[in-house]
């Protein structure tokens, strides 16, 4: 189990975590969710070790992360961070055999190699690994460092917006792939996703972050509600049950009225500025 224990971190005037704690059990595909410059990504960057909190601390099965322990901290960790940038003159995979580069030599094992091959395989980029990662399109790379997360062996796996350049295609791929692992291989697997539905559909947790604080945190059917869309997003919005039971979401639009109102408010906000000057 991973457990993050009265957190605390800002800058300046930002809160990003207020007291926050909360407990991510292995086995289960926990997903955050929440508005832009919550702190989402900065959440995972200090789960990894890569941002310090003000106060509180970070366990994992009974080992508090700290400067002394940060590189075996790591060693559980696969992280897949937001920027999917690969601009170095590797073949796909070499990029992908870099997620066991503790194990790699000057020569390199039949299996490390069949390993890497097979990870490419299961997401159905085999035919991929040959080729130079600066010709791949942004969505090739995601699934491409989706791959190398995989080869570290996680027992942690952390996704930052894993799906944001891919289609509908692979985004089930990689979806399912990492719920179909996360469950057989008893990882803590964790990820940032701004689709709702597909939040709904993965995810076995969600946590709801807003103004530093875990704001509701549950099964999907028990988080995802109009009352909670509307507090969190500040967005009407239906939410119905698929087939299988699943949250689905439908916004409501605003509509011209609305918009004219918000730019009548706004005009009428920066005019009385203009008069008290």
């Amino acid at each position: 189990m991973l457990q993050v224990r009265d957190i605390s971190l800002a800058y300046d005037d930002l809160v990003l975590a207020d007291n926050m704690s909360f407990s991510l059990e292995a086995g289960k595909t926990h997903v955050i969710i929440g508005p832009n410059g919550t702190g989402k990504s900065t959440l995972l960057k200090m789960l990894f070790g890569d941002v310090k909190p003000q106060a509180g601390d970070v366990q994992f099965n009974e080992h508090v992360l700290s400067k002394a322990t940060l590189p075996q901290w790591r060693q559980k960790f696969g992280y897949m961070p937001q920027d999917i940038r690969l601009d170095v003159g590797l073949s796909v995979l070499e990029v992908v055999l870099l997620g066991q580069l503790n194990a790699l030599s000057l020569k390199l094992s039949d299996s490390l190699l069949e390993e890497a091959l097979q990870a490419l395989d299961q997401i159905g980029l085999l035919h991929l690994a040959n080729r130079d990662v600066r010709t791949l399109s942004g969505g090739q790379c995601q699934m491409i460092l989706f791959a190398q997360a995989l080869m570290r062996k996680p027992e942690i796996l952390m996704l930052d917006e894993p799906v944001s350049a891919l289609d509908l295609h692979f985004q089930q791929v990689l979806l399912d792939h990492l719920d179909q692992q996360t469950k057989h291989k008893g990882w803590v697997s964790l990820m940032i996703l701004h689709d709702l539905n597909l939040a709904a559909q993965y995810a076995d947790n969600l946590l709801v972050l807003k103004g530093g604080k875990v704001v509701a945190q549950g099964t999907p059917r028990e988080v995802i509600t109009p009352q909670m869309l509307e507090e969190v997003y500040g967005v009407k919005a239906d939410v119905q049950l698929d087939s299988l039971g699943v949250p689905f979401i439908r916004t409501q639009r605003r509509g011209a009225n609305a918009f004219m109102t918000m730019k009548e408010s706004l005009s009428g906000s920066s005019a009385g500025k203009a008069h008290a000057l």
